[in-house]
């Protein structure tokens, strides 16, 4: 269940905040997760911590007089190590509290750095399906029609003639991993994406032959010299050498995440 879903579900529940992060904590200020009596959903960052903000929820829920707030010590009191201290709050989801929760996880989602997949073979579905929980907005592009139901539900499809036109709608700061079923489309979007200086990741599935092969069209092309220095090829990098599209797919995602998320934290 989403925290949007929870929140908008008649059962009662609890939002759990965290207000204060003082030191090695497991989750920033800010995080928050709701409960429920029969769910949980999101995470302040587990352990025990997480079992003690569970367990004074459902106190809560249950109708104990309980505090609005936890100060808790993250030492070997509690079994858990950190180091710091944090602050949580406590409170019922009603309809503002739900609204607080949809508006802070929009301006969330708002936040969160593109990734834009040409093609939709094997590899591209098992990246999408890879990328869905992790806070990227993902765009598929093909130029086949496929059936959007083999995407992750929610997931944006765009189906055109030009993929390399494309490139364009890309947030600065975002990815373009491409992997479409044909080398020239591949060649096209990727001189386009990497003109794209504002694009900090730009992928390519393929091998070192296909590296060669497209600095050649590039120099026949006369783009920029050192244009494909920039070009991570292959995606996934050459230390796993395991082919399978969820393989594939989840060294990407790591490389993704190294990436655009170091600095957008």
């Amino acid at each position: 269940m989403s925290q949007s879903e929870t929140a908008r579900a008649e059962s009662p529940a609890i939002l759990v905040e965290i207000l204060t992060a003082l030191g090695s904590t497991p989750r920033e200020a800010g995080a928050f997760m709701l409960v429920s009596d029969s769910g949980i959903s999101g995470t302040i960052g587990g352990g025990q911590l997480e079992f003690m903000a569970i367990d004074h929820a459902r106190r809560m829920l249950a109708g104990e007089a309980v505090s609005g707030t936890l100060d808790i010590p993250l030492g070997p009191e509690i079994g858990q190590c950190c180091g710091g201290r944090t602050v949580l709050g406590f409170r019922p989801v009603d309809a503002a509290v739900a609204a607080e929760v949809a508006s802070r996880q929009q301006a969330e989602r708002a936040l969160r750095r593109d990734v834009w997949l040409f093609g939709a073979g094997h590899v591209g579905l098992a990246l999408a399906a890879a990328l869905r929980p992790l806070p990227f907005a993902v765009t598929v592009v093909e130029t086949r029609r496929i059936d959007p139901a083999d995407l992750p539900k929610g997931m944006p499809l765009r189906t055109v003639a030009m993929p390399e036109a494309e490139v364009a709608g890309i947030r600065p700061g975002g990815a373009a991993v491409i992997l479409t079923h044909d080398h020239a489309l591949d060649f096209l979007i990727g001189r386009a994406a990497l003109e794209r200086p504002d694009l900090p990741y730009v992928g390519m599935i393929g091998s070192a032959t296909k590296r060669a092969t497209f600095r050649s069209w590039l120099a026949r092309e006369a783009a920029a010299p050192g244009l494909i220095d920039r070009l991570v090829l292959p995606i996934g990098g050459s230390a796993v050498r395991d082919k399978r599209p969820a393989v594939i797919a989840a060294l990407v995602a790591a490389e993704l995440i190294a990436t655009l998320l170091t600095d957008s934290s």
